[in-house]
């Protein structure tokens, strides 16, 4: 399984509870500086050390990107490449050099993206470069090397302002009862855009893509720039907590154990083309 993005917070989840399982796992990361890089190196230590069994040989250093360590692939089930996903030479590498060990990526988990809404608009540019090239690189990938199973991140920010008779109380997000065509930052506007993408190349090519819809998830590990996170560590330090609107705001969080419960059992199961909310409602 390819995991990109699996230094994050979602990603290092779903990479350690697939190799938990026995999966093989492939991670490709370019540690962005969106926050602390300490963070998603220590979510790779992790990872490892969930891993560690045996050293293996490791991937020859010619595909290997900007920065190695002699321990990165030291493990038979682990290997883990610092690069973008817009970088086709890295993947072309990747690919091919699973192909000759006669392993072949055969599941694509599409985690990796620019987050955050506010910045997003200020910054759009990065977002497009990122969250759309970057998935249109992997789908292009998937294609060639006849990936059984694209399973990839979307966002409930797709919906915009969802309203339910006049009310947005006890409305239930629902991709039947909610036309996802009205996202309000340049990020939600990237999300809806790869399941747009993802559904052509299902089309053209017949691939096998589930697109999951996040509803703000939380958890060890989680990231800084998230409302619990913030929340919390402003009341140890004895802060305040700076309110948005009236306060009469709700949202739905969910449990990083049910996301990656999610993720897995999408990844087990291929759909045509298919896009599921993984929490959300009442």
């Amino acid at each position: 399984v390819l995991v990109t993005g699996g230094a994050g917070f979602i990603g290092s989840h779903v990479a350690t509870a697939l190799l938990q399982r026995g999966d093989s796992v492939i991670i490709i990361d370019n540690m962005n500086d969106y926050y602390n890089v300490s963070i998603k190196e220590s979510n790779l230590e992790w990872v490892k050390e969930v891993a560690a069994t045996k050293r293996t040989k490791k991937m020859d250093s010619n595909i290997t990107a900007d920065k190695n360590d002699e321990d990165e692939n030291n493990n038979p089930n682990l290997s883990i490449y610092y690069g973008d996903i817009n970088n086709s030479t890295l993947l072309s590498a990747i690919f091919d050099q699973q192909y000759e060990h006669n392993a072949p990526i055969t599941h694509i988990c599409h985690l990796a993206a620019r987050a955050g809404v506010r910045p997003s608009i200020r910054n759009p540019h990065i977002y497009i470069r990122a969250n759309i090239m970057g998935t249109l690189n992997i789908l292009d990938f998937a294609r060639r090397y006849n990936v059984t199973n694209v399973v990839m991140a979307s966002s409930s920010s797709v919906y915009g302002e969802v309203i339910n008779n006049g009310s947005n109380e006890g409305s239930s997000f629902s991709e039947e009862m909610h036309v996802a065509d009205t996202p309000l930052s340049p990020y939600a506007q990237t999300k809806r855009s790869v399941e747009l993408l993802s559904y052509t190349y299902h089309n053209l090519y017949q691939l096998n893509i589930t697109n999951l819809r996040f509803f703000t998830v939380y958890g060890p590990r989680g990231r800084p720039d998230m409302a619990p996170h913030i929340f919390i560590s402003n009341i140890f330090r004895g802060e305040s907590i700076e309110q948005y609107g009236d306060g009469k705001s709700s949202r739905d969080y969910t449990y990083i154990d049910d996301v990656v419960n999610g993720v897995v059992r999408s990844l087990d199961r291929p759909y045509p083309y298919q896009i599921i909310n993984v929490g959300g409602g009442s």
